[in-house]
């Protein structure tokens, strides 16, 4: 369990750290290596920033902290595995000759093929937050939210970033991770489940959706009334496109022309962003503020939902105006679409406030046919989490359009629903909170994403800083993967 629980810890740093450390290293120090080590080692000097080291990490080194003594007292010793050259006599610096030694020499402690497992991260750091037994240095970091320690570990996390690169022989797949309550936006791999490229400077990130090449970014941001426009690959920030209001979530149109953004204010409305000039060109009026809003499958309509009016409203895209709506007795909260043999869509699945399931919309109908409760148990969480009033948060259908999946945070679980004929299949339990002194509580799941073929799911643990991943099979939980505040929205990026 005591390895378990390490090895567990050892993911947090990647919820907190930053992305983009290509770096102009590569080949440095590296003519020397035998043949047979030019994989391995040319995948660290050629993902590791020297740069980032040498202002980043470096001074760490140097560094006073509270009553240990200086790395650099023990380091410069010459039978140091991890070795720092002496200072010049009268420098309080590193020359950058000394420094690419020292680089080198950093290198050696770092694991490119498991970097969370690096001894430069785990012997300085506390046996209680994850690090080796004993380091006779010292607890150097009593916890991996130190700042130093965080720097050094998105130093080598750059070996995880750069398996984020295109493959012109496998798709490139990815979940993206709105952390609600942070600035972060994380991105996982599926094939590993690790989080592999962080993207930073968006406060309040709520919805996010991709253009259809992947190259772009589309995020609503509700500290600045805007949406940010981010590169994939690098994680930068292009452009920021004022919104008439504080937005919530958005989606995008099936060709990628059109970005529509939820504006949750009194009168309610999409905002209509035209991807090509990234202007503001149209805002429909819906009717009650936009909390949720989904395209169809079938790319001619868009559905948002409004906690306040009640009422989820149909827009025709073509004609980009209100077509129809349906009113409810709950506020609105995330839809989910199964379609006709056609590709047309069939049916909206509509989770409401304080109940605990989801009511059916007949398309076709343009009304409520059915209205179906989960199951009772398991139960006991939700109260004390001061979510009762919002008992199912996340609901999709799996890529495959054979089975819905419903979060619940009364259950603190995710059910599994058959499609067409809605007949419960069974439940996957997720993983639970454990309050010093109190009952445990639920991770409190709040949204819900899937790989590309259906095997996988994803559930935004939004009280416990994770996502759980789901074997859609076995509906059982087979990874965890640390993530930022308040994870929520995510969605699956598939890029041929």
């Amino acid at each position: 369990m005591t390895g378990t629980k390490n090895a567990t810890l050892l993911l947090v740093f990647l919820a907190t750290i930053g992305s983009g450390l290509y770096s102009g290293a590569k080949g440095q120090g590296s003519a020397t290596l035998q043949t047979e080590k030019t994989t391995s080692d040319s995948r660290q000097t050629g993902a590791l920033s020297f740069e980032f080291f040498k202002t980043r990490v470096q001074p760490i080194f140097l560094k006073n902290r509270g009553e240990h003594a200086r790395c650099y007292g023990c380091h410069i010793l010459s039978n140091r595995i991890f070795h720092l050259e002496p200072l010049s006599p009268g420098s309080t610096d590193w020359s950058d000759e000394q420094s690419q030694r020292n680089f080198q020499s950093a290198l050696e402690v770092v694991n490119p093929d498991d970097p969370p497992s690096s001894k430069l991260l785990l012997h300085p750091l506390a046996p209680e937050a994850g690090g080796d037994p004993f380091h006779s240095g010292g607890r150097q970091f009593a916890s991996q939210s130190d700042p130093d320690w965080l720097a050094m570990a998105e130093w080598v996390r750059a070996v995880l970033a750069e398996a984020d690169t295109d493959s012109a022989s496998h798709p490139l797949i990815r979940i993206y991770v709105t952390n609600s309550a942070g600035d972060t936006i994380d991105a996982v791999d599926p094939a590993t489940n690790k989080v592999v490229q962080v993207i930073h400077g968006i406060e309040l990130p709520h919805g996010i959706a991709f253009s259809p090449d992947g190259a772009r970014i589309y995020v609503s941001n509700e500290a600045e009334s805007a949406l940010d426009v981010v590169d994939r690959k690098s994680g930068k920030i292009l452009s920021k496109v004022p919104l008439s209001g504080r937005p919530n979530n958005l989606t995008i149109t099936k060709d990628g022309s059109q970005v529509l953004v939820g504006i949750r204010v009194k009168s309610g409305a999409l905002d209509v962003i035209d991807t090509v000039s990234l202007k503001n060109v149209k805002s429909i009026p819906v009717d009650g503020p936009v909390h949720n809003v989904f395209v169809t499958p079938d790319g001619r309509y868009a559905v948002s939902g409004s906690i306040e009016s009640k009422i989820a409203t149909v827009v025709d895209l073509q004609s980009q105006q209100m077509a129809w709506e349906v009113k409810f007795d709950r506020s609105v909260r995330p839809l989910a679409f199964d379609t006709n043999p056609d590709g047309s869509t069939r049916r909206i699945f509509v989770q409401l406030s304080g109940v605990h399931g989801f009511a059916v919309v007949d398309f076709a109908k343009r009304a409520e046919v059915e209205r179906i409760k989960l199951p009772d148990q398991p139960s006991g969480f939700g109260v004390a989490e001061g979510r009762a009033g919002i008992p199912s948060h996340g609901i999709a259908v799996a890529p495959d359009g054979k089975s819905l999946w419903v979060d619940s945070t009364l259950a603190n679980s995710v059910f599994e629903y058959s499609l067409p004929d809605l007949k419960l299949i069974g439940h996957a339990e997720l993983p639970e909170v454990h309050p010093v002194d109190h009952a445990p509580t639920g991770a409190i799941p709040d949204w819900i994403a899937f790989t590309p073929d259906s095997k996988l799911v994803y559930v935004a643990d939004s009280a416990l800083r994770l996502v759980s991943v789901i074997d859609a099979h076995t509906l059982k939980e087979v990874a965890r993967i640390p993530v930022g505040e308040v994870p929520k929205r995510m969605n699956t990026l598939v890029v041929p």
